[in-house]
């Protein structure tokens, strides 16, 4: 069995096609919606989704949250005793998610497409990919968020269009322009940007909040407890000010409260340096694409932070119409994802839609200028450039730079900065070459992009005619295939938290966190639901736990929204 993924920053779901239409798969919990948040109870059992994200405040040395950003990066978390990489934690959702499917229809999956920003790196790719094999999933195939939307949205079943994708989710940004005709949907430009989205927004409301509370005593706000407070807090403004024309930001501890009102143009104005910051990709993927805006047939909003009326009125503006929103911004992604698990299953209902996609990223090498008798090295000779339609073949000539020079150290980045520097390493190939005079060897330097995202580098000297070859498929800061089949390994050791004990654990997280959150008489009150829940729970009675589950769920709701 094939499933669609989207997997999320924030939050992360499965679909799969079934009876001619995608169809969403609920989690232990009802929801479609899983937040990727990994975590360990207290025996040391792995907790996901809103079990965990409920202890992330309460328990934040054991829980973890945006490892999304991470990816194909050798950064490391530790939880409890051990630690974990991006992609073992995006293993754990994916496995999560896996199990919901398994669950429901009774059959294995084993094989998934997943959903990934348009944005993303060579590495980062790679990085979801090993995530997948860790998870027990083959990913052949993985999807442009951008172009899955495209997907979900029917735009496969109209002729001819050329629309503009619109994606800003929970950690990060991305449009696409694409363009459809006779079969073929081409992705004509991508660009954006891996460190914007809701979460950004959360700390600007944040930093906006402690900023107007200088001089009122705040305590000290980088605790990860306090700050895991202040950071929910300002999500729930933010999604108040979506409704209402003001929310109240407030913040308690101990036995004292901090509030501060905010208005739509409070919220603005806090927001502003962030959302000026959507333009500049929308330019650049306008301008790369030879597209104006009024070649636009369509432009499409994904993701949960574009139900923000600020971001829906920016993106009104820079387009001169109202965009297409009829679709669930946080579910099209993972409709599209089962869009394309299906034509890759080749099923009868869907009629086949050919993706040609972009290399996002500029991918070069470095060379060395000479200004006279100057020589200044660093620089950087771009040999595919981004936005080009994959697969895609560039030859660039360099010539020797020294009398006699024996070797040339070629050294790949990937990037758009004129400085190596400000790029990312890749890879590198010393090419030995015969002894001559400088400039009289020349190298032709051939750079070759595929579907699967790996890039070749060839390099040959026509005086001799020898050639040397580079796969760039081990990135630093991805796993090698040693490193994948130990973490596999380990991550086989790892109890799962038991399935049927996670609506109870659920509600027994939250009662803790309100406690922590409540002062005075709420929190006595939650104090003596949390004393009723578990003396209940230990009785061991399926009935009277379902029915105080209820009940209890329902006061706490009631709590939370009097705050």
């Amino acid at each position: 069995m094939i499933v669609g993924i989207d997997l999320g920053t924030t939050n992360s779901l499965v679909a799969v096609w079934r009876d001619g239409a995608p169809q969403l798969v609920a989690n232990a919990l009802g929801s479609f919606i899983t937040p990727s948040v990994v975590g360990l109870d207290d025996d040391g059992q792995v907790l996901v989704g809103q079990v965990a994200r409920e202890r992330l405040q309460t328990h934040p040395q054991l829980t973890t949250s945006l490892f999304k950003r991470y990816m194909g990066s050798a950064h490391e978390v530790r939880l409890g005793k051990r630690s974990f990489r991006p992609e073992e934690l995006s293993a754990l959702v994916l496995k999560s998610l896996k199990a919901d499917v398994e669950r429901a229809f009774g059959e294995p999956v084993t094989e998934a497409v997943i959903s990934v920003p348009a944005y993303f790196s060579d590495a980062q790719r790679k990085a979801t990919r090993v995530a997948g094999e860790l998870a027990g999933l083959k990913v052949d195939k993985l999807i442009n968020e951008p172009t899955a939307a495209a997907l979900a949205y029917g735009v496969h079943h109209k002729e001819e269009t050329t629309f503009l994708v619109f994606d800003l989710g929970g950690g990060t940004f991305d449009v696409s322009i694409l363009e459809r005709f006779e079969g073929v949907m081409e992705v004509r430009a991508s660009s954006g940007d891996n460190f914007l989205g809701g979460e950004d927004l959360d700390d600007a409301l944040v930093q906006r909040f402690i900023e107007r509370q200088q001089g009122a005593g705040l305590p000290d706000t980088s605790q990860p407890l306090l700050r895991h407070r202040l950071r929910r807090e300002a999500q729930r403004v933010r999604h108040a000010l979506g409704q209402d024309d003001s929310a109240t930001f407030c913040l308690r501890d101990q036995d004292r409260e901090w509030t501060e009102v905010f208005t739509q143009e409070q919220l603005r104005q806090a927001l502003e340096p962030l959302l000026e910051r959507l333009r500049a990709p929308i330019e650049r993927a306008l301008r790369d694409a030879r597209i104006r805006v009024a070649d636009l047939d369509e432009v499409l909003l994904v993701g949960g932070t574009t139900r923000m009326p600020l971001v829906r009125k920016l993106v009104a503006g820079l387009f001169g119409r109202f965009p297409s929103m009829h679709l669930n911004p946080d579910e099209v992604i993972a409709q599209g994802a089962a869009i394309q698990a299906a034509l890759k299953a080749r099923d009868a209902a869907l009629e086949e839609v050919v993706l040609t996609d972009v290399c996002p990223y500029s991918m070069g090498i470095e060379i060395t200028h000479q200004h006279g008798e100057r020589m200044e090295s660093g620089h950087y000779l771009p040999i595919i450039e981004r936005n080009c339609v994959v697969p895609v073949s560039r030859v660039e000539q360099v010539q020797t730079l020294q009398d006699n020079q024996k070797h040339v150290l070629v050294k790949i980045f990937q990037g758009e900065s004129r400085m190596v520097k400000d790029n990312i390493f890749l890879g590198e190939l010393s090419v030995p070459v015969p002894p001559r005079k400088a400039g009289e060897v020349s190298l032709d330097i051939r750079f070759t992009y595929d579907n699967n995202g790996l890039l070749e580098a060839d390099v040959s000297i026509p005086l001799t005619g020898e050639n040397h070859r580079l796969v760039i498929e081990n990135n630093p800061g991805v796993l090698s295939r040693e490193e994948i089949d130990a973490k596999l390994k380990a991550l086989a050791g790892l109890k799962i938290h038991p399935r049927d004990q996670q609506v109870n654990s659920m509600i027994m997280a939250r009662l803790e966190r309100l406690y922590q959150e409540c002062l005075g008489e709420a929190r006595e009150y939650v104090a003596r639901l949390a004393s009723d829940f578990q003396r209940v729970l230990d009785g061991q009675d399926e009935r009277q736990i379902r029915e105080l589950r209820v009940a209890v769920n329902e006061r706490l709701d009631q709590l939370e929204r009097g705050f």
